[in-house]
């Protein structure tokens, strides 16, 4: 059963039944069938039916943001942005399709060959809570562009808006919510023929060794854990706001955003200082209120998770700056904002994803050190360097072990650049040019 609340009241938003093997199958036929005539079609009429459900989004905007605000409980305007963000994504892919697909021809001793990009059939997705539009579309926009059909499993505590989403896209579009039961999901991997995923480490490991199993094409998007390294010569007010601003947006709920600040120890006292400042800004309060900085966790069971790690880090020698206390007569699953200092490799945080608003201060004793610490980690999605000196900066950035880093800047996804991680954050690569050959037949041609 998919089944939503509101975040914050926790009254019933929406539930809806999984559907039937047969069921499943019967929609998984109809679906391949409109994916073969969608197709045949080139790649500018493709484009123009993507350009078309930009324009429906783009009028239901208001309607779509509050929606996210009440069901996953993250602050209005993030998720305003965040249909802002995926309406122009869909008219950048739909603006540089036509060439990325187009046949390149390539010298041999052939009369002529040439390399074209077509697509592999059905793209199942099994999808997260947290940005439940974004997420979505940003698999399935460049797949979709190529030629492929996409079935969306959505993640059961976001019904409602996925359900408002998929009202929009179209009779033209082969792209389609599939209510799916989770032990029915190796079934479907074995019905499609590609998989892209989003989510946990631990999940993400389970879906990807079925798509083994049956030899499917498949893109990871999993955890994070990233460090925010500032360095002795870095603008230390303009690191510590972009600190904040980082990890605390989206309530903390952001596999992207920076985890682990790790600061140089001849201007840590200074950084924390300021960094602190910055968090005892934040407001919690309802989600849709303009005044609101900080919003709520999605689930209770989210929050217990949050705190546990807590907990942990404080009994193994952790020290709370801010925050670490659920607080009273707050309606939501609210934690406050919450530091944590001396923290170290006996800490569960240390090793593991914190998806809340938790930062984890790391001191490090000069700059290899923090490249050091920075690495220390089983998570590689990505990473930020403050400093002045960029030249410097550069040389410990090639040393990382992470999918992207922002020096001077904080985190985040790019539509042109692309946005994926190595280590236990997954494999493959989401938007940019690199993002629409993930799923793709890269295949050959060659005549005599």
């Amino acid at each position: 059963m998919y089944t939503s609340y509101h975040a914050v009241s926790g009254e019933l938003l929406f539930s809806h039944t999984c559907l039937t093997k047969t069921e499943f199958d019967v929609q998984s036929q109809q679906l391949s069938q409109r994916q073969y005539d969608f197709a045949s079609k080139n790649v500018q009429i493709r484009t123009q039916y993507l350009l078309s459900f930009a324009s429906r989004l783009e009028e239901e905007r208001d309607e779509l943001a509050y929606q996210i605000c009440i069901e996953v409980g993250r602050c209005l305007r993030e998720c305003e942005a965040e249909i802002t963000k995926s309406i122009a994504l869909i008219r950048y892919y739909a603006h540089l399709a036509p060439e990325l697909l187009a046949h390149k021809t390539i010298a041999t001793q052939a009369s002529l060959s040439q390399v074209r990009f077509e697509p592999l059939g059905t793209v199942l997705a099994v999808m997260p809570w947290n940005y439940p539009v974004w997420q979505i579309l940003r698999f399935a926009i460049p797949a979709l562009c190529a030629g492929n059909a996409c079935m969306v499993k959505p993640a059961p505590s976001v019904g409602k808006i996925s359900q408002m989403l998929f009202e929009l896209v179209g009779e033209d579009l082969p792209f389609q919510l599939v209510w799916l039961e989770e032990k029915d999901t190796e079934y479907a991997i074995s019905q499609t023929q590609a998989l892209a995923f989003t989510g946990s480490t631990h999940t993400g490991r389970h879906l990807a060794a079925l798509a083994g199993k049956h030899l499917r094409k498949c893109v990871m998007e999993l955890g994070g854990s990233n460090a925010f390294i500032v360095l002795n010569d870095a603008d230390i007010e303009q690191a510590a706001a972009e600190a904040c601003y980082s990890r605390f947006r989206d309530a903390g709920q952001s596999c992207n955003a920076a985890k682990r600040i790790i600061v140089h120890a001849d201007i840590a006292e200074e950084f924390i200082a300021a960094f602190k400042r910055h968090c005892q800004k934040l407001q919690m309060g309802a989600p849709w209120l303009s005044a609101t900085t900080l919003a709520p966790l999605h689930r209770q069971d989210l929050r217990d998770s949050v705190h546990a790690q807590v907990m942990d880090a404080l009994a193994h020698g952790a020290e709370c700056l801010l925050g670490g206390e659920i607080p009273e007569n707050l309606q939501g699953w609210f934690y406050p904002a919450t530091i944590l200092d001396k923290v170290n490799r006996q800490c569960r945080v240390y090793n593991e994803e914190v998806f809340g608003p938790v930062a984890l201060i790391l001191r490090a004793e000069d700059s290899e050190h923090a490249v050091m610490l920075a690495n220390d980690n089983p998570f590689g999605l990505g990473a930020s360097i403050y400093s002045n000196d960029t030249n410097h900066a550069w040389q410990y950035a090639e040393r990382l072990n992470a999918g992207s880093v922002f020096i001077n800047r904080h985190t985040s996804s790019d539509l042109r650049l692309p946005f994926g991680g190595v280590k236990d954050s997954g494999f493959g690569r989401e938007l940019s040019e690199f993002g629409i050959y993930e799923f793709v037949n890269v295949k050959s041609y060659w005549q005599k």
